[in-house]
């Protein structure tokens, strides 16, 4: 029965949508009462689609791009679900969740003071370079955070709000700065992780910076002990080089269809470059918060480069006796040594 049911809906696909594909592409079509030219939505496609029980439906055409053959295709019909519900779920509750909980968070602790007061006095937290490779990054990511939000969630919240066409014209561009500033995100990731990953290795005092909740919930000179990165800047550190890296790569795949990989390959990279996005999304919302509004004295580590010494002290304590050491081993020389013409 099911080799009958085949050979039925190949017959159908023969004579009744042979036609109209062609007829689409500019072949030759002729049609006969025998062989009536039908066109889509008809008895004839509809029989078919039931014959082959959601399969794939392809016609014929005479040009190279292959792809241009496939009518239906079942999974394209689950990817457009996926993209239409699940992801914007999944980007709702990551998104709006984190919003909820920074807004609970400062309306009951407030902004993070320096516990001591502001010194007067400064250390070099970030050079010239760590900062532009961190800026380049963020840009990037925001300007990319903020278009790939708007294929997610556009259509329902600005497009009621701007109208069709400055909606239209707001995407398109978007798509290409989308596009293009892919490429300095991805090398911003590269330098970044060049330049930081010797300090962002983890360790036993990153356990002990969690349990403490990195001195954030409680008052009174309760900061863990700290290197030149803390445990929460470390995670943001990993999030954002291995998220962003995969990101990166499954987002070239969709740049450049059909260059590594098939239609179910690229549909694959878009559920992985989507739900990685919005919860990266997430996870910056909530670093940009702590590096801004929500503590006093951390912006000035991207701003300036040099920070309030009692504000390093609070909260990155070791890595600050080791610029101190370096400081006195630099002004004082090695151990054991004399001046210049002393005995």
């Amino acid at each position: 029965m099911n080799c009958i049911t085949r050979a039925l809906a190949a017959a159908v696909l023969a004579f009744g949508l042979g036609g109209p594909a062609l007829a689409q592409i500019g072949g030759p079509v002729t049609g006969t009462p025998s062989n009536p030219i039908t066109s889509p939505g008809t008895a004839d496609e509809l029989e078919l689609m039931k014959a082959l029980n959601g399969g794939r439906i392809a016609g014929r055409v005479s040009i190279p791009d292959a792809q241009s053959a496939s009518l239906i295709q079942p999974e394209g019909r689950e990817w457009r679900d996926f993209h239409n519900r699940t992801l914007t779920w999944v980007g709702g509750i990551a998104v709006l969740g984190m919003l909820g909980i920074l807004v609970v968070f400062y309306m009951t602790k407030g902004r993070i003071r320096i516990d001591a007061g502001p010194a007067g006095r400064t250390i070099k937290r970030f050079n010239g370079f760590e900062r532009a490779a961190h800026w380049m990054t963020a840009t990037s990511f925001v300007v990319l955070g903020l278009s790939g939000l708007n294929l997610t969630f556009g259509r329902f919240l600005l497009l009621p709000v701007i109208g069709p066409e400055a909606f239209t014209a707001v995407s398109l561009w978007g798509k290409i700065a989308h596009n293009y500033l892919a490429f300095p995100f991805t090398l911003g990731i590269v330098l970044l992780f060049l330049v930081w990953v010797k300090d962002n290795i983890p360790n036993a005092r990153d356990i002990a910076w969690f349990k403490a909740g990195g001195g954030l919930l409680g008052r009174g000179h309760n900061h863990p002990e700290a290197g030149r990165f803390n445990g929460g800047q470390k995670m943001v550190f990993w999030i954002t080089v291995l998220g962003g890296a995969l990101v990166a790569a499954s987002g070239y795949i969709l740049i450049f269809p059909f260059t590594v990989t098939d239609i179910a390959g690229m549909q694959l990279a878009h559920i992985v470059h989507g739900v990685l996005s919005v919860l990266m999304v997430a996870a910056m919302i909530a670093h940009i918060y702590i590096g801004s509004v929500g503590m006093e004295g951390a912006f000035d580590a991207m701003g300036s480069g040099e920070v309030d010494l009692n504000w390093a002290k609070e909260h990155h304590s070791l890595w600050v006796e080791e610029e101190m050491a370096k400081a006195r081993e630099t002004i004082g020389g090695p151990a054991g040594a004399k001046a210049a013409g002393a005995d």
